[in-house]
């Protein structure tokens, strides 16, 4: 599902280089559910923004699906991200003045798709995470569990084959963060191809694999 081949990732500041990837190359199937973990400045967050479609690396090779996507505009990035791709952030990233209906809508907005369509889609995800009660409430009148699972029912709102975490359960408390990872249990037991970047190895011990990080390499 996911192949990285001597990945580089080079930013340019003035006179200063930072080399944030050296040489990334790793293979996760479809269907695996892999943790990855490092230090700050590890790496991570570049490697999760190129694995996401959301940035471009230096130099090397990234097939995603069978596609090479590492010379791709960010326009064609942009398609491939909604079609292939759903995002968990550590801050929940939803819209605040939108409810918790609008912002498990907006991907299939983007995506064209019929009012009908979306309608039964953004019901089915609210029943799913235990929110359709909570559907007209905005992120501040959510706590941060509930804040995280609309977070997740619009991360599947276009049914993405990989589902990418970015410490989904770094602002939550500890029952809460239980709860979100039981339902990316149950999302990969599913079939769904799970991508987490986590500090913490007991949330990180749920994976079938660990990729540890140290600057910019694969260490382990």
């Amino acid at each position: 599902m996911i192949e990285l081949q001597g990945i580089t990732k080079v930013y340019q500041t003035g006179s200063q280089t930072l080399e944030a990837l050296r040489g990334i190359s790793l293979k996760i199937k479809k269907g695996e559910f892999i943790s990855i973990m490092g230090p700050s400045g590890s790496g991570k967050s570049t490697l999760m923004n190129i694995i996401g479609c959301l940035d471009t690396p230096t130099a090397g090779q990234y097939v995603l699906d069978s596609k090479n996507v590492a010379g791709l505009s960010f326009d064609q990035l942009a398609a491939v991200r909604n079609r292939k791709i759903g995002f968990v952030f550590q801050n929940f990233n939803l819209l605040p003045y939108a409810t918790a209906w609008e912002n498990v809508e907006l991907p299939m907005l983007f995506d064209g798709k019929s009012g009908r369509k979306r309608r039964e889609r953004t019901t089915e995800l609210l029943n799913a995470v235990g929110l359709y009660d909570w559907r007209g409430h905005r992120p501040s009148e959510l706590s941060g569990g509930q804040q995280q699972r609309i977070a997740l029912a619009r991360a599947l709102a276009n049914d993405p084959p990989i589902l990418l975490a970015d410490e989904p359960t770094g602002n939550l408390d500890s029952r809460s963060g239980e709860e979100i990872m039981a339902i990316l249990t149950e999302l990969w037991k599913g079939g769904r191809t799970i991508v987490m970047v986590t500090h913490n190895d007991r949330i990180a011990s749920c994976s079938q694999r660990i990729i540890r990080l140290l600057d910019g390499k694969v260490e382990d």
